[in-house]
């Protein structure tokens, strides 16, 4: 209301006309009067007291007319109470809202002075914060929304488009892959970085599954393997609250530059190949970030050397290996199951919950940060993959004794117990049936000594009676200490025409019937 002066001024000091005073005011003539005649009613006249200012004048001129409502002030309106009325309501409009405030103020704003309040406040709550990019400190990632169809033998393949751009110099890095999967998601953050020849101080990505598993506004959670990617290049991630693009405005930006510039330049290509296509994206971006900006002389490809390439940070000396991750109970036989193949774990870890970390090459185990087993990787669905050491020590023990060894150990006792292990282990047409007798005569040999058991297995052989039983009667009932009776032989089959013989309980006869 800074008219009101000049007004008056023009009015009394310079004597001119109302009409003159609108004219060089820009108000209408109705309004100098009414404000000349209210300034008779409260006795304010010419010149105005020095400290007066412009909203005491304002006050003193429309606050204090005798029983007049006074309107409520722009601040006094509530309008974040209508706009989420609004919001809620379907049907209701602000000419409705409108109508019952006038009813409870009758000499308040006009529709349309209400209005344009409200548009103001509206704009005042959408400001848009002017960011400030640090060299070198922010990467935005993302994926464009349109895809580029793909011509293979097998039929038409969509692709789609990853983007990366940095926050100081607007430099982008683009890819097509098949898909958005994680191996895809971080291998494309593997090459962005080589592609810069440096790695920034923070990533910012969507809310995408392959990258942040749970969204949230203040503790989001991002993927193992990414995180795990992020911490072997030193960089931090801070993924954009959920619903806020503007977190990610040169994300988005970008995107839109690669949608518009770039795929709709392409749209007449065919591509037959996936490398095809990267090429073609690349050339393309070649061209882009040549060109120079709308609004600055400069191009992102030379802002990109004069700011963002000198505050990168170096590459490690080798890439990252690509590794998922994932979580397995460890079973009684103390192997885990990974892609269909068994891997063994310390056999005191039967029941526990260990983490599983899988590259190209490996297969590692992990129990509260620590690593328990490394196993080389196998493909073998149904397979087993087994170390020694994991084994609890009866069952080395039972698989550490091959027949080759259990042989070798009679041979070293004498050649009477080699005799006996070498006969226990021809006696079935499985050998690993008589595993646990060769296995029992190694702990009495270990338990007796070699001249016992040797004397032992000589009596066994030469009564006939090649066991693991006999063998243990003849040593705790000590007779192999006792000399062998001389001439004493094994017992011979009796022959004799009432004596049936061994071949009537073992199968048929020739012609499949038994005689009498």
């Amino acid at each position: 209301m800074h008219w009101i002066k000049d007004v008056l001024r023009l009015h009394h000091e310079c004597g001119r006309s109302q009409r003159e005073v609108a004219r060089s005011c820009g108000v209408s003539v109705g309004t100098v009067n009414g404000l000349l005649r209210k300034a008779r009613e409260v006795g304010l006249g010419w010149p105005l007291p020095e400290d007066l200012e412009e909203q005491q004048l304002h006050e003193r001129l429309y606050g204090t007319a005798a029983g007049s409502q006074q309107r409520p002030r722009r601040e006094e309106l509530d309008f974040a109470a209508v706009h989420q009325e609004l919001q809620q309501r379907k049907h209701l409009t602000v000419q409705l809202v409108w109508h019952e405030y006038r009813e409870e103020h009758p000499d308040g704003y006009s529709y349309s002075q209400y209005c344009e309040l409200y548009r103001a406040w509206k704009a005042s709550r959408n400001l848009v914060m002017l960011q400030q990019h640090k060299p070198g400190e922010k990467l935005f990632v993302d994926y464009c929304g349109a895809t580029v169809p793909v011509y293979l033998e097998a039929g038409v393949r969509e692709a789609v488009v990853f983007v990366a751009v940095l926050g100081a110099s607007s430099y982008f890095y683009v890819e097509a892959s098949w898909g958005q999967d994680l191996e895809a998601w971080v291998g494309a953050h593997v090459r962005t970085f080589e592609d810069l020849g440096g790695v920034p101080e923070i990533l910012v990505p969507d809310n995408l599954k392959s990258g942040v598993t749970k969204a949230c506004r203040y503790e989001p959670v991002t993927n193992r393997t990414y995180r795990e990617m992020a911490h072997y290049y030193g960089v931090a991630i801070v993924p954009a609250r959920p619903y806020r693009p503007k977190d990610k405005a040169k994300a988005e930006k970008c995107v839109q530059l690669v949608e518009q510039r770039l795929l709709e330049a392409l749209r007449h290509e065919r591509f037959e190949s996936l490398w095809e296509l990267n090429a073609a994206l690349q050339q393309g971006r070649e061209r882009l970030v040549a060109r120079p900006f709308q609004k600055r002389p400069e191009s992102r490809r030379e802002l990109f050397e004069q700011l963002d390439r000198p505050a990168l940070r170096p590459l490690p000396a080798e890439r990252y290996e690509y590794a998922e991750w994932s979580v397995a109970r460890v079973n009684i036989d103390y192997h885990i199951v990974v892609e269909g193949h068994r891997y063994s774990v310390p056999c005191g870890l039967v029941q526990r919950q260990v983490d599983v970390r899988r590259t190209e090459r490996c297969v590692e185990v992990l129990h509260q940060g620590e690593r328990v087993a490394l196993h080389a990787r196998s493909r073998q669905r149904g397979g087993v993959t087994t170390t020694a050491g994991h084994r609890p020590k009866s069952h080395r023990e039972q698989g550490a004794w091959p027949p080759e060894r259990m042989q070798q150990w009679a041979g070293t006792v004498g050649p009477f117990t080699g005799e006996v292990v070498s006969e226990l282990l021809d006696r079935s047409q499985f050998p690993q049936e008589q595993y646990r007798s060769c296995l029992g005569l190694i702990r009495l040999g270990r338990q007796i000594g070699a001249e016992r058991m040797e004397a032992a297995c000589r009596r066994a052989l030469h009564y006939g009676t090649v066991s693991y039983r006999s063998i243990r009667t003849i040593l705790d009932s000590g007779a192999d200490r006792k000399p062998l009776e001389s001439g004493t032989r094994p017992v011979e089959p009796v022959e004799h025409e009432n004596v049936r013989g061994r071949e009537y309980y073992e199968g048929p006869s020739a012609d499949g019937s038994k005689e009498d």
